[in-house]
């Protein structure tokens, strides 16, 4: 099978002591991750989101690291768990 690139918009919300990721929405194309993840930053709770792409092969399960396409709001910096 060959590479497949995801796109992906994540919210961040606030928890009791930090902010913490929350439900990924994946989208059809790297602005529509954009545009959702601008949406979910505004919404009451969330911190911030973020549009990213990852890309790879589904079927044995390697992906690339993942690329940042935009940022909004207060997300934390070090996204290397993703």
């Amino acid at each position: 099978m060959s590479d497949v690139t995801y796109y992906v918009a994540l919210p961040f919300v606030f928890s009791e002591d930090a902010v913490a990721a929350g439900e990924a929405a994946e989208c059809l194309s790297a602005n529509a991750a954009v545009v959702r993840a601008e949406a979910l930053s505004r919404k009451p709770g969330h911190a911030g989101a973020i549009a990213f792409s990852r890309t790879g092969d589904p079927s044995s399960g390697d992906f690339s690291d993942t690329k940042l396409i935009r940022k909004f709001g207060d997300v934390p910096d070090d996204l290397s768990a993703l």
